[in-house]
């Protein structure tokens, strides 16, 4: 086998380790060797829902997911849209939180079957925990860490400053490629959920894919 064959074989080691976890804590999980049958598998899984909420997603939107819901004339709730003013970007947050199916990634994944997330407004934290009966979660193993520490140490040490870099913000991250726990004011870290089990009244899905997608 080659080096790619190897990293593949590693993460479905891995991921069949964090599925079972995942399955463990009631939630939905699945692992997918490519994007392809991931995107396939998704795509099935929405086809009832009408109404659907995207969290500021890099990875959902490099899946295509995005824009294979609306060539479907599915109602899309995505803050993302070129041209909003705020009273319209806030209009979209809140029914993101209210729609059928509300769909996003994580921040980091723990083998040991805990979802890390790190918002700097909340509708993508709040969404994803209630208000919507189906939610879905797509992550690239990048993503998944071997426990509940790491996860938590992922986000200022990998995804926060490459987040804040490809958004061009003025943060202290931005610059050095290291979080100082700034008081800037587009500091994005402010706030901070761990799913430790599935909640209560929200049915979640959660789609490992083998390679690396987002931040």
């Amino acid at each position: 086998m080659d080096n790619a064959a190897y990293e593949s074989w590693v993460w479905e080691k891995t991921a069949n380790r964090c599925v079972g976890n995942l399955l463990h804590h009631d939630f939905d999980a699945h692992y997918h060797p490519d994007a392809e049958s991931a995107v396939s598998a998704i795509l099935q899984m929405a086809a009832p829902f009408s109404s659907f909420g995207f969290g500021g997603s890099s990875t959902t939107r490099s899946l295509g997911i995005v824009d294979a819901l609306m060539s479907q004339g599915k109602i899309i709730h995505d803050h993302w849209q070129l041209g909003l003013n705020a009273s319209a970007d806030l209009s979209i947050r809140l029914d993101q939180g209210r729609c059928d199916c509300f769909i996003c990634s994580a921040n980091a994944i723990s083998v040991t079957g805990e979802i890390v997330n790190v918002d700097g407004v909340g509708n993508r934290t709040n969404a994803m925990t209630f208000g919507c009966p189906k939610v879905i979660l797509v992550a690239g193993m990048n993503k998944v860490t071997p426990d509940l520490e790491s996860a938590l140490r992922r986000v200022p040490q990998i995804a926060a400053p490459m987040r804040a870099k490809s958004l061009d913000l003025k943060t202290p991250c931005a610059e050095t490629g290291v979080c100082s726990d700034c008081s800037s004011p587009q500091r994005i870290c402010r706030v901070t959920t761990i799913l430790h089990r599935r909640p209560m009244m929200t049915d979640i899905s959660i789609f490992l894919i083998g390679g690396s997608l987002g931040f």
